[in-house]
């Protein structure tokens, strides 16, 4: 097993590492509440709402991570391709597909598996 080169590969490890449903609606909670720090900071031109952001959106997942699936975020080995799959989860889950996306790629090595 080689590590993922492509976000493409890397897309159905995200989705192992995210097996459990409380995980993903906290990952959801902190997301959205990114997106609404966001505009927020827009709207009321206030730059200290930018500083929340991260706080609110890795709080969460570290936090699910942490206590509900008891993994590694894959923040700490992939940052940009875990922050593309925050929201790829966000808008399946908007959609619906999700829980579908979960079910097709369950089967397969989670990260912690491959070599460093």
């Amino acid at each position: 097993m080689e590590r993922p080169t492509s976000y493409h590969e890397f897309w159905p490890y995200y989705v192992r590492e995210h097996a459990h449903p409380r995980t993903r609606l906290l990952h959801f909670l902190g997301t959205g509440g990114v997106i609404v720090l966001a505009v927020l900071a827009a709207i009321l031109a206030d730059g200290w709402l930018l500083l929340a952001m991260p706080v609110c959106g890795y709080g969460f997942a570290w936090f699910a991570h942490a206590f509900v699936e008891r993994n590694r975020p894959a923040t700490f080995t992939h940052p940009f391709w875990s922050l593309m799959g925050d929201f790829h989860m966000f808008a399946m889950m908007l959609t619906g597909r999700m829980d579908a996306e979960v079910e097709r790629h369950k089967q397969g090595p989670r990260l912690a598996d491959l070599p460093r």
